[in-house]
């Protein structure tokens, strides 16, 4: 099957806190605000309109996970199998302005997708003046569902995503699209909800100043510096003022041989045996990183 989806578009949060949030994702990640009005506040890394949308709200919630297809015509065959695999389409248009085409889908879990043409950017503004680490751009995001292999089956099914790895009770399990990156999303198995949005980094030197510039603000890294397997890229993760998950990424694998590649299943599942089946240098996951949830916004 074709990729439709090529990679992570953006993430929309709901925030009842956005001031915070802002301070943080400026001073600590080093992104920059590229529009504010309208009850919204776009943020970026780079040179795109928008990665992280902050949605003026009530309360702290996943709202909608954007997908990136690389044309308009692969939006428009995405958006014609939602219904074939029981999804439903809430909105034929775009969400933002900056975006050529798009659609958004609920599934019968209560996720929310939009899959999008890629967002306006500018390639050589990539860079921005901030006392923050600086992040080189979104890379993927893990999200919650009750039911694994459903979700995974839609996602398959709609946007042409892949399976790359998985545990073999599909605890968690990993998908790409056609940016070949071992994984733009995750699959953790739990009440519908957000695990974490995931930013990259292009330095191991960025780590260092994350935890440092971390320690300025009164805050510590939840869990890390570590080097997944899954992926074999270098983490480290913490908590913004909403309550959503964080992880700076860094070296993630490719999947170069894409018609010859045969997901990976993980067998060991047990403490203390699977620990560096998920941490290659051997530390394991806190309690509080294995059970983290962050609501996604409840759905019609």
């Amino acid at each position: 099957m074709t990729h439709l989806v090529h990679a992570i578009g953006h993430m929309k949060i709901n925030t009842n806190v956005a001031d915070a949030v802002v301070t943080e994702a400026t001073q600590i990640l080093g992104l920059r605000v590229t529009r504010e009005g309208s009850g919204q506040t776009w943020l970026s890394s780079n040179g795109r309109a928008a990665e992280l949308v902050l949605v003026h709200a009530d309360e702290n919630s996943a709202h909608t996970i954007g997908l990136e297809a690389l044309t308009t015509d692969d939006v428009r065959a995405a958006e014609a199998r939602v219904a074939s695999v029981n999804c439903k389409v809430v909105s034929r248009e775009p969400s933002l302005d900056c975006m050529a085409a798009g659609f958004t889908f609920i599934t019968p879990e209560g996720l929310r997708f939009e899959i999008h043409t890629p967002i306006r950017d500018s390639i050589y503004s990539r860079r921005n003046a901030t006392y923050g680490v600086g992040a080189n751009r979104m890379d993927h995001i893990n999200l919650l569902t009750p039911d694994p292999n459903a979700t995974r089956a839609q996602l398959e099914a709609i946007g042409g995503l892949r399976l790359s790895e998985r545990m073999a009770n599909d605890s968690l399990s990993w998908m790409y699209g056609g940016n070949r990156q071992h994984h733009i999303l995750g699959l953790v198995k739990g009440k519908v909800g957000l695990h974490h949005v995931s930013f990259e980094f292009l330095d191991t030197s960025q780590f260092i100043r994350l935890g440092d510039t971390l320690d300025r603000f009164d805050k510590q890294l939840l869990w890390g510096p570590g080097r997944h397997r899954p992926g074999d890229n270098l983490y480290s993760y913490y908590v913004d003022p909403a309550g959503a998950m964080m992880e700076c990424s860094s070296g993630m694998a490719l999947v170069a041989d894409d018609a010859n590649f045969e997901p990976n299943v993980i067998t060991n599942l047990a403490r203390p045996g699977n620990v560096r089946v998920m941490n290659v240098w051997g530390t394991p996951a806190p309690p509080e990183w294995r059970e983290f949830y962050f609501p996604f916004a409840a759905v019609a």
